[in-house]
């Protein structure tokens, strides 16, 4: 994503070997590329420090899960804002093996305390504000990113977590270079973080924002990795950084004097020792759609990316997209996916029954929702939910609800290795910045995951499948997604960008599959994202390209980017092809084990 100053390829060898490295006055520059092609393995990922942390892994003899969890944590120290310890996600791993693909939940999960009237001010009777509930303890689920990683280890690993840590406990003692994305995000939660002793110590010496060009170090996120490698994840969910973690939840470190204003009162909430403990990721069967031949795998609840994007395919698939222009196609891609959410915002949640996940993907439903679409003019906007009930034949639609989209951070990586097993994972800590209270002494964010619930009940007489709960997990619009051609990977695809992300990997496969794109191109081409609403957010690019040639009814809201892909594409040679944004949040990194032309 950004450039980073990293200790030398040695070092990190080094590190990864569980050697000591040798000690260096200045870190240097890692290499930062959005495509690379080649053999032995790749990485792909939104930060350059990351994938070479990966990368080395995969050289050094481990296996893409290996690789997958040193990335991700060495993401939790060069892309805080987005990822991290405090926060969970999505995990998509294709076993070569086995040919099978598995998926771990690693969500975070409310505290057995909340109710579905937590998010409401009862001095009001109504919810709180976005903000109001995100700065505060109100909003942090119990963390599930180190479970995953020990889960994913202890299951298709061949490194120990504590020796997968070492590069990133490195890399944030050592620091560094900050750029302009990285002291941007800085200044955009600056009166958030101002608020809280610890986050203002750690992001905002001085009062401001660390200088672009300065090294920037995080000697205690170093120091919570280094007791984690030494004393086990349940350092985390039994122990002391845990212990800490229900401490800043309960009594928030408040500035006695903050040096911004903030418009709402920090409050307070109650996470439990209990709620860290019973803390388990769970092991849901994959979703799955086939289309054009390919089957495509996805993520089930409690994230709707599975469901959305596969529903969604399926009902393209009646339509042959390659056959019209690109302006007609792309009317079809936007119309499928508000019917696509239409249906995700009235029947995905936590806990949605595994049958209606499979008439929802079933190419029967697809049918009755695509039968909606008209190829001379947009749907008016928002358009209802579908009624998945096993009979159909006509265009059957339930009442419209309301319209929640999920906020944008989440960080998204890809990785392969020689053997063909393939890791495609979405992690985050929900907003950008977080709740914004870093656990004092121990270096890193805690998640606003729990905004991701309905505040309020948003389907009128129907019941709402995403109301906050106790040990409820909060529907998320993460959409990791493996594509495989009889049996063996074709294709991974994944990125950030809150609910953009459903729409992201769905054009994605549209742009690669039926468009005839390379998969850069793919990646680099001009998104928009249409989320059931009157409006849809659309790239400027997107908007000059197509705005004047699509059918009528399509209305534009512009926003200068939608999500931060990595992908990696599997040749019919043996060779691989890890992309990376050339350009959207500074660029990604992508990298090979071995250069083409070099087996």
């Amino acid at each position: 994503m950004r450039p980073r100053a990293l200790l030398v390829t040695a070092t990190v060898a080094a590190l990864v070997a569980g050697v000591a490295a040798p000690v260096q006055a200045k870190p240097a520059e890692p290499p930062k590329q959005p495509t690379a092609l080649g053999y032995g393995g790749a990485v792909s990922t939104v930060d350059p420090t990351a994938t070479a942390v990966g990368l080395d892994v995969l050289r050094r003899g481990g296996n893409a899960v290996d690789a997958a969890v040193a990335a991700a944590a060495t993401l939790g120290v060069t892309e805080p804002f987005s990822a991290g310890v405090g926060g969970g996600g999505f995990l998509v791993y294709y076993d070569a093996k086995t040919r099978r693909v598995h998926t771990i939940d690693g969500r975070e999960a409310a505290p057995a305390s909340m109710t579905e009237t937590s998010l409401i001010d009862p001095a009001t009777g109504q919810p709180y504000r976005f903000d109001e509930a995100r700065i505060s303890g109100l909003s942090v689920g119990v963390p599930g990113t180190l479970a995953t990683w020990r889960d994913a280890l202890d299951r298709w690993g061949s490194r120990s977590l504590a020796q997968l840590l070492r590069p990133a406990a490195q890399v944030a003692e050592r620091g560094f270079a900050v750029d302009e994305t990285f002291a941007g995000q800085i200044a955009a939660n600056q009166a958030a973080f101002a608020q809280f002793t610890s986050t203002r110590a750690l992001y905002l010496p001085g009062g401001r924002p660390p200088a672009v060009g300065s090294t920037f170090r995080n000697p205690d996120l170093a120091a919570t990795y280094r007791l984690i490698g030494k004393r086990g994840t349940d350092a985390f969910y039994r122990g002391e950084i845990g212990r800490d973690v229900t401490a800043t939840v309960a009594r928030p470190p408040v500035a006695a004097q903050p040096t911004e204003s903030w418009p709402y009162p920090i409050r307070p909430a109650t996470m439990t020792a209990a709620d860290l403990a019973a803390y388990r990721t769970r092991f849901p069967e994959p979703t799955r759609s086939d289309y054009r031949g390919l089957q495509v795998y996805g993520m089930a609840t409690p994230s709707s990316g599975g469901t959305a994007v596969g529903e969604a395919l399926n009902i393209l698939e009646r339509y042959n997209l390659r056959s019209m222009t690109a302006a007609q196609a792309l009317h079809h891609y936007l119309e499928a996916s508000a019917l696509a959410f239409a249906d995700r915002n009235r029947y995905v949640g936590d806990h949605t029954p595994r049958e209606l996940l499979r008439e929802l993907l079933s190419d029967g439903y697809a049918g009755e929702r695509a039968c909606l679409i008209d190829p001379a003019a947009a749907l008016p906007k928002p358009v209802a939910p579908g009624v998945p009930d096993g009979a159909y034949g006509g265009c059957a639609a339930a009442p419209a609800a309301d319209v929640r989209d999920d906020r944008k951070s989440t960080t998204n990586l890809t990785v392969a290795d020689r053997w063909g097993n393939v890791v495609e994972y979405t992690l985050t800590i929900e907003a950008t910045g977080g709740n914004a209270m870093v656990v004092p002494g121990r270096g890193f964010l805690l998640n606003n995951e729990l905004t991701d619930f309905n505040f309020a009940p948003t389907q009128g007489t129907a019941p709402d499948p995403n109301l906050p709960g106790p040990g409820k997990r909060p529907r998320s619009s993460m959409a990791p997604t493996i594509v495989l051609a009889d049996g063996r990977p074709f294709l991974a695809v994944g990125t950030p960008g809150g609910a953009t992300i459903i729409t992201t990997v769905l054009q994605l496969l549209v742009n690669r599959i039926d468009l005839g794109m390379t998969l850069p191109q793919a990646l680099a081409a001009p998104r928009a994202s249409q989320r059931n609403s009157a409006s849809t957010q659309a790239e400027p690019a997107f908007i000059t390209a197509y705005a004047g040639t699509l059918p009528p009814g399509h209305t534009f809201a512009s926003t200068a980017e939608i999500g931060a892909a990595t992908g990696i594409e599997f040749q019919p040679d043996g060779r691989l092809l890890a992309a990376a944004e050339p350009v959207r949040r500074g660029g990604g990194a992508a990298a090979v084990v071995g250069r083409w032309g070099r087996h």
